[in-house]
């Protein structure tokens, strides 16, 4: 006789309220019980359902027969000089994503990924030269903030105060997951941080700004410029091919008048290709489009580009121009960057 096939069990992370009824009424349960596997699952994180004690054994045997949880695991840890530290995750099928813990005086921020690789490609980007293999599910993403919050909270006694969807692979080209993790996150009945505490970071793709808008988004959004030039910004960020920068601020003035909220750009300052004055008038003159603030970030060299980083000189006098033009502007140093943890630097590398 052939060996039997193994039933496919379906993975009950996947299910909302309605879908948790639902496998109580066919499970024979009451639909009270809904609640309280949502709130294991999603309140107190639970990765299996032996951890589930407020019910009893015999549901919990039946959940088991038919339904799985696929938790996120911790393969990889490292800490860098600086405090910060990056996790590698394997999910369930194998595929391995990175996430970081960034720890400062009065924050704890978590930079997490929303893809297996990515497909745009930017050139100053490690996770830009993998290929894209998958999204990563709500659950999965969820998993990530649920485990370097534990990291916080072992090697720091804090917990996250601030989550960032900077890490590998392009949000909103995994929309439904990355607001289905949000959430997630936020939601009294999950992990209740607040909305405002999030950030989503997006290389640019106009249509889904627009539809963050229509959709009434409550954190905060990011935008990756690093270029106010059409031109120049082509060259180091094909997506701007399909995103040009003038669909770009259509789109961020409808987000503006729709949700409020000031946007922040994104600028990796390299020498001798968006450092000078020139690039500053640009962007300022970007900047007028919608209310918002600049943070520029050092370049984090990686092994497949020959981007150098600017000088301290030029940096400062780019900033100082932004600030003359009544806009707000940090410098972001790098962290992590001995362990590979730093922006830019994420490719599941040992």
């Amino acid at each position: 006789m052939p060996p039997m096939q193994e039933v496919q069990k379906a993975d009950i992370r996947a299910l909302d309220l309605d879908g948790l009824k639902k496998v109580c009424e066919v499970l024979g349960e009451k639909p009270y019980r809904a609640k309280q596997i949502a709130e294991w699952l999603w309140q107190k994180s639970a990765t299996s359902f032996d951890q589930m004690t407020s019910l009893s054994k015999a549901f919990r045997e039946k959940l088991e027969q038919h339904y799985c949880i696929k938790p996120v695991t911790v393969d990889l840890e490292q800490k860098s000089v600086d405090g910060t530290i990056k996790l590698r995750f394997k999910l369930h099928d194998g595929n391995l994503v990175e996430g970081v813990l960034i720890p400062a005086d009065d924050r704890m921020t978590a930079c997490i990924s929303s893809q297996v690789g990515c497909s745009l490609s930017c050139k100053f980007c490690a996770t830009g030269y993998m290929p894209r293999l998958r999204n990563i599910d709500a659950a999965e993403i969820y998993d990530q903030v649920v485990l370097i919050n534990k990291v916080a909270e072992k090697n720091y006694q804090k917990p996250l105060t601030n989550i960032v969807y900077m890490g590998m692979g392009e949000p909103l080209l995994n929309y439904r997951n990355v607001l289905r993790s949000v959430e997630l996150i936020t939601s009294p009945e999950g992990l209740h941080m607040g909305a405002r505490r999030i950030t989503v970071s997006t290389a640019g793709i106009a249509k889904m700004i627009r539809k963050l808008a229509d959709d009434e988004t409550r954190f905060n959004l990011a935008l990756s410029l690093h270029a106010a030039n059409d031109e120049k910004r082509s060259t180091i960020m094909p997506i701007n091919d399909q995103n040009s920068l003038e669909s770009l601020a259509d789109a961020l003035k409808y987000y503006y008048e729709k949700i409020g909220r000031m946007i922040t750009f994104e600028y990796i300052v390299f020498f001798d290709v968006n450092d000078k004055l020139e690039d500053a008038k640009e962007l300022a003159d970007f900047c007028q489009h919608v209310p918002c603030k600049v943070n520029l970030i050092e370049y984090n060299p990686i092994d497949m580009a020959d981007f150098v980083n600017t000088s301290g000189d030029r940096l400062d006098a780019f900033k100082a121009y932004l600030e003359k033009r009544k806009i707000s502007a940090t410098i972001r140093r790098s962290r992590g960057k001995d362990v590979d943890a730093a922006c830019g630097q994420l490719a599941n590398k040992d």
